[in-house]
């Protein structure tokens, strides 16, 4: 692979990370001044930075450019500099190199890029891993007789309550789930459940998961992550509550519920 093509490229990823850092930072500042506002909020906040991870300020340049903005021409490039330039800088963003960066030997980004695929790696085939265990929770599942605008199943493979699925979800429970719980706690699970379903959670969980995957390298990337997940946990007890379940009630269903995770045999 040719070395300069390589070299302009991680030049071109470290304006995009340092632009989607600044992005993420100011999320992450909106959320503060939020802090008081619907746990919804603050969760889209925070999935709009993990997404701009996913899209560079130079694909919005060009989109604007389509609806009549006007950009400044650039200078001609080669083929393949001027593809990697369209994907990862923002022209107007756009930052030097540094002189060292510039001079780096050959061999440099080629062993950077041989790192970050071996990290791509390793976390799509964790990904896939955990994919595979849900998967087999639902091949061993048998219908659960319940309400649900969802298909439900329970498993004896599962030991907590989840959603699977994006585009035909389908709600698994744990097996035996329903004697441990009276009838309104395990309508609060099954309403929290159900959020996931009706916000699409799983949808923008996808688009998270891509971005670990692609920056696996970042912090920044798996604490947005982290975020996601108690934001978007927080939000749908508040859905629960709003919807009108007893707040005691609710708690001890989720307590009954971690119980029951924890006295699961392991697999």
């Amino acid at each position: 692979m040719n070395p300069g093509f390589l070299s302009s490229g991680l030049t071109g990823v470290m304006n995009h990370l340092w632009q989607s850092s600044l992005f993420a930072a100011v999320a992450g500042l909106l959320t503060l001044l939020l802090r008081r506002n619907r746990a919804r909020t603050r969760y889209w906040l925070w999935l709009a930075a993990s997404v701009k991870f996913l899209i560079p300020f130079s694909l919005l340049i060009d989109a604007g450019s389509h609806l009549g903005w006007r950009i400044a021409p650039v200078m001609a490039q080669s083929d393949q500099s001027f593809v990697m330039e369209q994907i990862f800088v923002a022209p107007v963003f756009a930052i030097a190199a540094p002189e060292a960066m510039q001079h780096a030997p050959g061999t440099l980004p080629a062993l950077l890029f041989a790192a970050w695929l071996t990290g791509f790696s390793i976390v799509v085939f964790c990904w896939w891993r955990e994919w595979r265990r849900i998967r087999a929770a639902l091949r061993s599942g048998k219908p659960f007789r319940v309400d649900t605008p969802i298909q439900t199943m329970s498993s004896p493979a599962l030991f907590e309550p989840g959603v699977f699925g994006v585009l035909r979800p389908v709600l698994l429970l744990p097996e035996g789930i329903a004697e441990r719980l009276m009838p309104e706690q395990l309508k609060a699970i099954l309403a929290h459940e159900l959020c996931h379903v009706r916000y699409h959670d799983n949808l923008a969980a996808a688009f998270q998961m891509l971005a670990e995957a692609v920056f696996w390298f970042h912090p920044l990337v798996w604490w947005i992550g982290s975020r996601l997940v108690d934001e978007r946990e927080r939000g749908c007890d508040e859905e629960v509550l709003r919807l009108g379940s007893e707040p005691s009630v609710y708690a001890e269903g989720i307590l009954k519920v971690c119980e029951f995770y924890l006295e699961s045999p392991l697999a």
